[in-house]
């Protein structure tokens, strides 16, 4: 497999569904300009596209993309839950590795109702979590809340029991998420919490208040993917953040034979994505500078500590406490404000979090820079189930940031 980088990422501001007249074509094209801007090409370079979404209706990527150019390239549709955006990239990576294009577009995108997040009519026979409902149903009562929100709040009562997290160290992690969106001009939410302020906020189920909680959000992110010869080529050198490595996986047995709504929610599958991506990279957990992960509630970056291997299963409560996920600690976790605070339209998500890390790993990260990041780490979860972990690299000439 060839070495892959990224050398061009844009992205438009995440905002409330419905808060913005735009269409998705629109904010695609968007997106997919300022990704070819930075790239410094053209759309008639691009060999190969991915076009990731959930809720937008078939063939949508071609819709979007033809508003960009006509030039008869293959598009894939990618749809993979929340780890859509992720998985397009992954497409666009292996179209480059594999030497089947020199280079690619990844772009996600999605304009989300409340009508497509909550499901109208009958429930179906069949569901995506019909795994994850069975294994709930044993050992708690199904509430009137969000389906995901039922699973990650029960998992959240479940990290309490078992290991003395607090509500506090849950509220913890929005604080802190919250805070970084006040540097982020892209961001849903660009208000700071108090701690106070979070755990006073409406309840949403078990633990969870609202204010932990990521929101529905309308946005598109992209990323241009190349080879080596063509940064070496087009004299791309500066801004080339190398894909390390990168690792999809899905769920085993072991997510629903536990007993356990920690396993049910995704962390087998971070565990071995990250065992993958660590082993292939030749790095661990100590090298990495800055993450972005996916913190769709605050139990979940809880949980994905552990599973990163931060820190040991239990202590992940501690660690936020302490700073260390924080600006001045061992890591910089969702500079970005993640998907709490900067938002989380589901099919950009992925391709969000190699937007901001393209940008730290490069120094152009404005006032959340984290001083010296030279390794990235991306986390991208869809329940149903996908799990997406990408280790990124500066660019060798670049300069200490």
């Amino acid at each position: 497999m060839r070495r892959v980088f990224v050398v061009g990422v844009g992205m438009t501001p995440f905002v409330k569904i419905g808060s913005r007249e735009w269409t998705y074509p629109e904010m695609v094209s968007a997106a997919v300009g300022a990704a070819l801007g930075d790239a410094g090409i053209g759309y008639d370079r691009i060999q190969r596209a991915a076009a990731g979404y959930v809720f937008q209706p078939s063939a949508a990527g071609q819709r979007t993309l033809y508003d960009v150019g006509l030039t008869g390239i293959p598009i894939v549709n990618v749809n993979n839950n929340c780890a859509t955006g992720s998985t397009a990239l992954m497409l666009a990576r292996e179209w480059v590795g594999a030497g089947l294009a020199e280079v690619t577009l990844a772009v996600g995108f999605e304009q989300m109702t409340k009508e497509a997040m909550a499901g109208s009519g009958a429930a179906p026979k069949v569901t995506t979590i019909d795994a994850h409902l069975k294994a709930m149903a044993g050992q708690f009562e199904f509430g009137t809340s969000p389906m995901t929100t039922q699973f990650f709040g029960n998992a959240a009562i479940e990290h309490m029991r078992r290991y003395g997290t607090t509500v506090e160290q849950l509220a913890a992690v929005a604080v802190k998420n919250h805070q970084h969106s006040t540097r982020n001009p892209l961001a849903q939410f660009r208000d700071p919490y108090t701690l106070a302020q979070v755990l006073g906020d409406r309840p949403v189920h078990g633990p969870l208040t609202r204010s932990q909680c990521s929101p529905m959000s309308d946005g598109a992110a992209a990323a241009v993917i190349a080879s080596e010869d063509f940064v070496a080529a087009h004299g791309l050198e500066a801004q080339a953040v190398e894909i390390l490595a990168q690792e999809l996986v899905t769920d085993d047995a072991s997510a629903f034979g536990s007993g356990s709504m920690i396993d049910v929610v995704g962390a087998p599958m971070t565990r071995a994505a990250a065992r993958k991506v660590f082993d292939s990279a030749g790095i661990g957990v100590d090298d990495v500078d800055v993450i972005e992960l996916h913190d769709c509630f605050s139990i979940n970056e809880l949980i994905t500590y552990e599973a990163l291997g931060l820190c040991a299963p239990g202590e992940s409560g501690a660690l936020v406490e302490s700073g260390a996920t924080g600006y001045g600690g061992q890591w910089v976790v969702n500079p970005s404000g993640g998907l709490i605070s900067k938002g989380h339209p589901l099919g950009a998500t992925g391709l969000a979090q190699a937007a901001e890390l393209s940008w730290q790993l490069r120094g152009l990260a404005r006032e959340r820079q984290v001083p010296g990041a030279r390794i990235g780490l991306a986390h991208n979860l869809g329940l149903g189930g996908a799990c997406v972990v990408t280790a990124y690299a500066a660019p060798a000439g670049a300069a200490q940031n």
